[in-house]
């Protein structure tokens, strides 16, 4: 795949850090996806990430990350305010 799927090297670094744990790599795996140029899908990208560093490094907590995301569709962004909330908490 010839996207640029780690413009800020994040993902690259996280393979790099000693005894980095799951947490960290679910940090830095929301960083990466918030810094993804726009037009660039995220599924393919993660897909991308894994394909690079998944084979050399099957026991690392970030391609343990890598592959949840592949497995777990993304989840809608549901907005927290508005009309329709004050409605139903009775304040609008």
């Amino acid at each position: 795949m010839t996207i640029d799927a780690d413009p800020k090297g994040l993902i690259r670094e996280a393979y790099r850090i000693d005894g980095i744990g799951d947490a960290e790599c679910r940090s830095i795996l929301v960083d990466w996806a918030l810094s993804l140029p726009g037009g660039i899908d995220p599924r393919k990208a993660v897909r991308a990430q894994f394909e690079i560093y998944g084979p050399d490094h099957p026991d690392h907590p970030m391609t343990a990350v890598l592959r949840e995301g592949l497995k777990s569709p993304p989840k809608p962004v549901r907005r927290g305010g508005g009309r329709a909330r004050r409605r139903l908490s009775g304040d609008g």
